[in-house]
Protein backbone atom coordinates (compact mmCIF):
# COMPACT_ATOMS: atom_id res chain seq x y z
CA UNK A 1 0.00 0.00 0.00
CA UNK A 2 1.22 3.27 -1.12
CA UNK A 3 1.95 5.45 1.78
CA UNK A 4 2.03 8.63 0.25
CA UNK A 5 -0.36 10.98 -0.92
CA UNK A 6 0.43 11.40 -4.25
CA UNK A 7 3.24 9.90 -6.30
CA UNK A 8 4.49 10.27 -10.01
CA UNK A 9 6.54 7.49 -11.42
CA UNK A 10 8.89 8.25 -14.60
CA UNK A 11 6.05 10.36 -16.10
CA UNK A 12 6.94 11.22 -19.81
CA UNK A 13 5.15 14.63 -21.34
CA UNK A 14 5.13 16.33 -24.79
CA UNK A 15 3.32 18.41 -26.71
CA UNK A 16 1.99 18.27 -30.53
CA UNK A 17 3.48 21.73 -31.95
CA UNK A 18 4.09 22.99 -35.33
CA UNK A 19 8.05 22.21 -35.12
CA UNK A 20 6.88 18.38 -33.84
CA UNK A 21 6.61 16.62 -30.91
CA UNK A 22 7.99 18.57 -27.72
CA UNK A 23 9.56 16.35 -25.55
CA UNK A 24 9.29 18.10 -22.28
CA UNK A 25 8.68 15.60 -19.05
CA UNK A 26 11.58 12.97 -19.25
CA UNK A 27 10.72 10.08 -16.49
CA UNK A 28 9.64 12.52 -13.63
CA UNK A 29 9.50 10.67 -10.41
CA UNK A 30 8.35 12.83 -7.51
CA UNK A 31 6.62 11.51 -3.74
CA UNK A 32 4.44 13.59 -1.43
CA UNK A 33 3.63 12.61 2.25
CA UNK A 34 0.69 13.42 3.96
CA UNK A 35 0.85 16.85 5.43
CA UNK A 36 4.32 17.17 4.10
CA UNK A 37 5.15 21.06 2.17
CA UNK A 38 7.22 20.01 -1.05
CA UNK A 39 8.21 22.45 -3.20
CA UNK A 40 9.90 22.27 -7.17
CA UNK A 41 12.42 24.48 -8.07
CA UNK A 42 13.88 25.58 -11.20
CA UNK A 43 14.59 27.56 -14.22
CA UNK A 44 11.49 29.08 -16.39
CA UNK A 45 10.27 26.37 -18.92
CA UNK A 46 11.80 22.89 -17.24
CA UNK A 47 8.62 21.72 -17.01
CA UNK A 48 7.42 22.39 -13.26
CA UNK A 49 4.24 23.46 -14.01
CA UNK A 50 3.35 20.41 -16.86
CA UNK A 51 4.01 18.13 -13.57
CA UNK A 52 1.90 19.64 -11.31
CA UNK A 53 -0.87 20.16 -13.62
CA UNK A 54 -0.76 16.44 -14.65
CA UNK A 55 -1.55 15.50 -11.09
CA UNK A 56 -5.25 17.34 -11.59
CA UNK A 57 -5.34 16.57 -15.48
CA UNK A 58 -5.94 20.01 -16.25
CA UNK A 59 -3.06 20.15 -19.34
CA UNK A 60 -3.57 22.02 -22.65
CA UNK A 61 -5.18 19.95 -25.59
CA UNK A 62 -1.81 19.55 -27.53
CA UNK A 63 -0.34 17.22 -24.17
CA UNK A 64 0.79 13.55 -24.86
CA UNK A 65 1.18 11.43 -21.84
CA UNK A 66 3.75 8.77 -23.34
CA UNK A 67 4.86 6.84 -20.22
CA UNK A 68 4.96 6.93 -16.75
CA UNK A 69 1.65 6.82 -13.81
CA UNK A 70 0.00 9.68 -11.13
CA UNK A 71 -1.36 7.50 -8.11
CA UNK A 72 -3.09 9.84 -5.81
CA UNK A 73 -4.22 7.79 -2.60
CA UNK A 74 -3.64 4.16 -4.52
CA UNK A 75 -5.59 5.48 -7.55
CA UNK A 76 -4.76 5.84 -10.94
CA UNK A 77 -4.97 9.61 -11.51
CA UNK A 78 -4.69 8.99 -15.80
CA UNK A 79 -7.00 6.13 -15.98
CA UNK A 80 -10.03 8.06 -13.80
CA UNK A 81 -13.32 8.50 -15.49
CA UNK A 82 -14.77 12.03 -15.66
CA UNK A 83 -16.97 11.63 -11.68
CA UNK A 84 -13.43 10.43 -10.35
CA UNK A 85 -11.65 13.72 -11.51
CA UNK A 86 -14.59 15.59 -10.25
CA UNK A 87 -14.18 14.20 -6.63
CA UNK A 88 -10.47 14.49 -6.82
CA UNK A 89 -10.57 18.20 -8.07
CA UNK A 90 -13.55 18.73 -5.69
CA UNK A 91 -11.97 17.16 -2.60
CA UNK A 92 -8.83 15.64 -2.95
CA UNK A 93 -6.71 18.27 -4.66
CA UNK A 94 -7.08 22.65 -5.40
CA UNK A 95 -4.55 24.34 -6.92
CA UNK A 96 -3.21 28.11 -6.59
CA UNK A 97 -2.17 29.43 -9.93
CA UNK A 98 0.34 32.13 -10.41
CA UNK A 99 -1.57 34.37 -11.94
CA UNK A 100 -4.86 35.48 -9.82
CA UNK A 101 -5.86 38.00 -12.51
CA UNK A 102 -6.26 34.91 -14.93
CA UNK A 103 -7.67 32.53 -12.64
CA UNK A 104 -10.38 34.56 -11.16
CA UNK A 105 -13.33 35.47 -13.52
CA UNK A 106 -13.98 39.34 -14.12
CA UNK A 107 -17.88 39.08 -14.62
CA UNK A 108 -18.63 37.60 -11.37
CA UNK A 109 -17.88 38.54 -7.77
CA UNK A 110 -15.67 36.80 -5.39
CA UNK A 111 -18.48 35.90 -3.52
CA UNK A 112 -20.19 34.12 -6.51
CA UNK A 113 -16.69 32.59 -7.53
CA UNK A 114 -16.41 31.11 -4.01
CA UNK A 115 -19.66 29.98 -3.44
CA UNK A 116 -19.30 27.78 -6.56
CA UNK A 117 -16.20 26.16 -5.29
CA UNK A 118 -17.61 25.68 -2.26
CA UNK A 119 -20.73 24.14 -3.68
CA UNK A 120 -18.98 21.59 -5.58
CA UNK A 121 -16.48 20.91 -3.20
CA UNK A 122 -19.21 17.97 -1.37
CA UNK A 123 -18.51 19.46 2.33
CA UNK A 124 -21.26 18.71 4.13
CA UNK A 125 -24.57 21.13 4.12
CA UNK A 126 -22.85 23.29 1.33
CA UNK A 127 -25.46 23.29 -0.85
CA UNK A 128 -27.23 26.30 0.92
CA UNK A 129 -25.95 29.76 0.21
CA UNK A 130 -25.91 30.68 3.79
CA UNK A 131 -23.49 28.00 4.90
CA UNK A 132 -21.86 28.92 1.55
CA UNK A 133 -21.13 32.42 2.80
CA UNK A 134 -20.40 31.45 6.07
CA UNK A 135 -17.26 29.45 4.76
CA UNK A 136 -16.60 31.79 2.75
CA UNK A 137 -16.31 34.42 4.88
CA UNK A 138 -14.18 32.24 7.52
CA UNK A 139 -11.73 31.52 4.56
CA UNK A 140 -11.55 35.34 3.93
CA UNK A 141 -10.51 35.87 7.39
CA UNK A 142 -7.68 33.42 7.93
CA UNK A 143 -6.09 35.05 5.32
CA UNK A 144 -5.89 38.36 6.96
CA UNK A 145 -8.45 39.75 4.07
CA UNK A 146 -10.01 43.17 5.83
CA UNK A 147 -13.45 43.46 5.33
CA UNK A 148 -14.58 40.08 4.58
CA UNK A 149 -18.21 41.15 3.83
CA UNK A 150 -17.31 43.36 1.11
CA UNK A 151 -15.15 41.40 -0.62
CA UNK A 152 -17.52 39.09 -1.36
CA UNK A 153 -19.14 41.76 -2.95
CA UNK A 154 -16.49 43.00 -5.33
CA UNK A 155 -15.06 42.09 -8.44
CA UNK A 156 -11.37 41.04 -8.72
CA UNK A 157 -10.53 44.26 -10.80
CA UNK A 158 -11.39 45.93 -7.98
CA UNK A 159 -8.81 44.05 -5.96
CA UNK A 160 -5.02 44.88 -5.34
CA UNK A 161 -2.71 41.57 -6.78
CA UNK A 162 -1.81 40.76 -2.77
CA UNK A 163 -5.75 40.90 -2.28
CA UNK A 164 -6.46 38.80 -5.34
CA UNK A 165 -4.05 35.92 -4.57
CA UNK A 166 -5.46 35.81 -1.22
CA UNK A 167 -8.62 34.87 -2.26
CA UNK A 168 -7.02 32.52 -4.16
CA UNK A 169 -5.40 30.79 -1.18
CA UNK A 170 -8.98 31.30 0.31
CA UNK A 171 -11.14 29.05 -2.36
CA UNK A 172 -8.34 27.05 -2.44
CA UNK A 173 -8.72 26.22 1.61
CA UNK A 174 -12.01 27.04 1.71
CA UNK A 175 -13.16 23.85 2.33
CA UNK A 176 -11.12 20.50 3.34
CA UNK A 177 -8.56 19.82 1.12
CA UNK A 178 -5.69 16.75 1.04
CA UNK A 179 -3.28 18.74 -1.02
CA UNK A 180 -3.19 22.23 -2.11
CA UNK A 181 -0.53 23.09 -5.21
CA UNK A 182 0.83 26.72 -5.42
CA UNK A 183 2.32 27.46 -8.57
CA UNK A 184 4.39 30.10 -8.39
CA UNK A 185 1.77 32.22 -6.09
CA UNK A 186 4.21 35.41 -5.24
CA UNK A 187 5.71 36.22 -8.88
CA UNK A 188 3.42 39.30 -9.72
CA UNK A 189 3.64 40.76 -5.73
CA UNK A 190 6.03 42.96 -4.57
CA UNK A 191 8.08 42.04 -2.14
CA UNK A 192 6.08 42.50 1.31
CA UNK A 193 3.09 41.28 -0.10
CA UNK A 194 5.10 38.29 -1.07
CA UNK A 195 5.89 37.49 2.42
CA UNK A 196 2.52 38.06 3.60
CA UNK A 197 1.27 35.76 1.29
CA UNK A 198 3.93 32.92 1.86
CA UNK A 199 3.29 32.75 5.67
CA UNK A 200 -0.53 33.10 5.19
CA UNK A 201 -0.17 30.11 2.86
CA UNK A 202 2.17 28.42 4.99
CA UNK A 203 0.39 28.34 8.52
CA UNK A 204 -2.95 27.64 6.88
CA UNK A 205 -1.75 23.98 5.00
CA UNK A 206 -0.49 23.95 8.65
CA UNK A 207 -3.16 24.66 10.69
CA UNK A 208 -5.16 21.78 8.12
CA UNK A 209 -2.68 19.27 7.99
CA UNK A 210 -2.73 19.85 4.37
CA UNK A 211 -0.02 18.40 1.94
CA UNK A 212 1.44 21.33 -0.09
CA UNK A 213 3.39 21.94 -3.28
CA UNK A 214 5.09 25.00 -3.70
CA UNK A 215 6.34 25.78 -7.42
CA UNK A 216 9.33 28.39 -7.18
CA UNK A 217 12.33 30.12 -8.69
CA UNK A 218 13.55 31.11 -5.54
CA UNK A 219 15.47 28.82 -3.41
CA UNK A 220 15.02 31.30 -0.47
CA UNK A 221 11.13 30.52 -0.90
CA UNK A 222 11.41 26.89 -0.48
CA UNK A 223 14.16 27.27 2.15
CA UNK A 224 11.47 29.02 4.42
CA UNK A 225 8.28 27.46 3.51
CA UNK A 226 9.14 23.69 2.52
CA UNK A 227 9.98 20.66 4.40
CA UNK A 228 11.68 18.88 1.38
CA UNK A 229 12.85 20.13 -2.19
CA UNK A 230 12.91 18.90 -5.71
CA UNK A 231 15.30 20.08 -7.90
CA UNK A 232 14.51 20.57 -11.67
CA UNK A 233 15.93 20.66 -14.72
CA UNK A 234 14.72 20.42 -18.33
CA UNK A 235 12.26 17.84 -17.55
CA UNK A 236 13.63 15.50 -14.60
CA UNK A 237 14.21 15.82 -11.07
CA UNK A 238 18.02 16.14 -10.85
CA UNK A 239 18.29 16.22 -6.73
CA UNK A 240 15.76 15.69 -4.08
CA UNK A 241 16.49 16.19 -0.28
CA UNK A 242 15.17 17.41 2.82
CA UNK A 243 15.36 21.37 3.13
CA UNK A 244 17.85 21.84 5.62
CA UNK A 245 20.31 19.08 3.50
CA UNK A 246 19.93 20.30 0.81
CA UNK A 247 21.15 23.66 1.58
CA UNK A 248 24.04 22.04 3.79
CA UNK A 249 25.35 20.08 0.38
CA UNK A 250 24.55 20.43 -3.02
CA UNK A 251 26.16 16.88 -4.74
CA UNK A 252 24.49 18.28 -8.73
CA UNK A 253 26.06 20.57 -10.48
CA UNK A 254 22.57 22.20 -11.70
CA UNK A 255 21.76 22.68 -7.91
CA UNK A 256 25.37 24.07 -6.50
CA UNK A 257 25.12 26.53 -9.52
CA UNK A 258 21.68 27.84 -8.40
CA UNK A 259 22.77 28.18 -4.86
CA UNK A 260 25.69 30.08 -6.08
CA UNK A 261 23.48 32.39 -7.27
CA UNK A 262 21.38 33.48 -4.13
CA UNK A 263 22.70 36.96 -3.16
CA UNK A 264 23.82 37.33 0.05
CA UNK A 265 24.10 39.77 2.76
CA UNK A 266 27.87 39.41 3.26
CA UNK A 267 28.64 40.75 -0.33
CA UNK A 268 31.45 39.34 -2.22
CA UNK A 269 30.22 40.53 -5.93
CA UNK A 270 27.45 39.73 -8.22
CA UNK A 271 26.93 35.80 -9.08
CA UNK A 272 27.74 35.11 -12.53
CA UNK A 273 24.62 33.10 -13.15
CA UNK A 274 24.20 29.57 -15.16
CA UNK A 275 25.94 29.88 -18.72
CA UNK A 276 24.01 28.57 -21.21
CA UNK A 277 20.39 27.35 -21.96
CA UNK A 278 17.96 24.82 -21.35
CA UNK A 279 17.74 22.51 -23.83
CA UNK A 280 15.38 22.40 -27.17
CA UNK A 281 12.35 20.03 -26.42
CA UNK A 282 12.51 19.55 -29.85
CA UNK A 283 15.56 17.69 -30.24
CA UNK A 284 16.94 16.82 -26.30
CA UNK A 285 20.43 16.17 -25.80
CA UNK A 286 20.16 11.86 -25.09
CA UNK A 287 22.10 11.96 -22.21
CA UNK A 288 22.09 13.82 -19.38
CA UNK A 289 20.55 17.19 -20.05
CA UNK A 290 22.18 19.39 -18.17
CA UNK A 291 25.55 18.16 -19.70
CA UNK A 292 25.94 21.12 -22.53
CA UNK A 293 26.04 23.70 -19.57
CA UNK A 294 27.96 20.67 -17.00
CA UNK A 295 31.35 22.13 -16.40
CA UNK A 296 32.22 18.27 -14.84
CA UNK A 297 30.39 16.23 -18.16
CA UNK A 298 32.13 13.40 -19.60
CA UNK A 299 31.71 11.18 -22.14
CA UNK A 300 28.91 9.04 -20.36
CA UNK A 301 26.94 12.44 -19.45
CA UNK A 302 26.21 12.46 -23.22
CA UNK A 303 25.29 9.09 -23.73
CA UNK A 304 23.23 7.70 -20.65
CA UNK A 305 20.14 9.45 -18.68
CA UNK A 306 21.63 9.16 -15.15
CA UNK A 307 19.26 7.92 -12.74
CA UNK A 308 18.56 8.54 -9.22
CA UNK A 309 21.28 7.21 -6.63
CA UNK A 310 21.46 7.64 -2.70
CA UNK A 311 24.13 10.09 -1.29
CA UNK A 312 21.99 10.14 2.41
CA UNK A 313 19.62 8.40 4.24
CA UNK A 314 16.73 10.81 2.36
CA UNK A 315 19.27 12.91 -0.44
CA UNK A 316 19.23 11.58 -3.57
CA UNK A 317 20.99 13.17 -6.68
CA UNK A 318 20.97 11.73 -10.51
CA UNK A 319 24.12 12.37 -11.73
CA UNK A 320 27.10 10.14 -12.84
CA UNK A 321 29.74 11.46 -10.79
CA UNK A 322 27.84 9.88 -7.83
CA UNK A 323 27.20 6.12 -9.61
CA UNK A 324 29.34 3.65 -8.21
CA UNK A 325 29.98 2.02 -11.63
CA UNK A 326 31.34 5.24 -12.49
CA UNK A 327 33.42 5.97 -9.84
CA UNK A 328 33.29 9.14 -7.07
CA UNK A 329 33.57 12.54 -7.79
Amino acid sequence: MDENIVTIKDLHIGYRTFGGHVKVLNGVNLYVKPGEKVSIVGETGCGKTTTVKAILRILARQAVVTGGEIIFKGEQVLKMNKSQLQHLRGTGVSMIFQDPTSSLNPVFTIGQQMSAVIRYSGHAGATKSKIQEELAIKALQETAMPDPERILQSYPFQLSGGMRQRVSIAMALSTPREMVIADEPTTNLDVTIQDQVLRILKQRVEEKNTSLILITHSLGVARETTDRIYVMYAGNMVETAPTTELFREQYHPYTRALVDCIPRLSGGGVAEGIGGRIPNYLDPPPGCRFAPRCPKAFDRCWQEKPEYVNVGSSHQVACFLYDQSTGDE
